[in-house]
């Protein structure tokens, strides 16, 4: 084989390799570009699809879906799936922070309290008087831009990671939101938010 043919094989299989990189990203870079109008075929997802696997991927369940005990030790709620700190679960006052211990958490893992106070993880099903029912797709885009519910209320408390969400694209969110409207409703008004303990920083 000469250096011509060679040479002519290695341009062919950079020119598929490169449309095929082109191919596959095309889809997010147009969605991203147009604030996420279109779905995504050349990735093989729907809207709802791609939601399902972000929510399942970057850890909204860890927080937002209960833990009871199992077999093995705890585990997660998934009757009360993504639906929040659990109403009917009355927690006494948070614990002190001493030394070196910052945050304390309910066994549930859906209660947290530092510095900021305590917060109670929200209701991400869509019933319509305690979750995300009510809200819009903007509203939701704009709690995670802003950091502040539903774009312009309270700010968004630890543990929330607002910071890293917010850079998934438009699309991304959008889509994130569209699955989580999918998901069973589950009626659960989760408290509001405590302000710190006396004395804390």
């Amino acid at each position: 084989m000469n250096a011509r043919t060679i040479a002519a094989l290695s341009l062919t299989t950079l020119f598929f390799v490169g449309g095929a990189w082109l191919l596959l990203n095309r889809g997010e870079r147009a969605a991203a570009s147009t604030g996420g109008a279109t779905d995504i075929p050349e990735l093989g997802m729907t809207r709802v699809e791609r939601g399902k696997y972000l929510v399942t991927s970057v850890g909204c369940d860890d927080c937002h879906t209960p833990l009871k005990s199992g077999a093995n030790g705890p585990e997660p709620d998934l009757a009360r799936r993504l639906s929040g700190h659990p109403d009917f679960m009355k927690l006494p006052p948070a614990p002190a922070a001493a030394g070196p211990w910052m945050v304390s958490a309910a066994a549930t893992l859906t209660a947290w309290s530092g510095p900021w106070g305590t917060s109670f993880t929200a209701n991400l099903t869509p019933d319509p008087e305690t979750g995300l029912g009510s809200w819009t797709e903007q509203n939701f885009v704009q709690t995670i831009r802003k950091r502040r519910h539903m774009g312009s209320g309270r700010p968004l408390l630890p543990p929330m990671p607002a910071a890293f969400y917010a850079n998934f694209s438009d699309y991304d969110l959008k889509a994130i939101f569209a699955y989580l409207q999918t998901i069973p409703a589950i009626k659960n008004r989760v408290p509001q938010p405590l302000p710190p303990l006396d004395g804390a920083q």
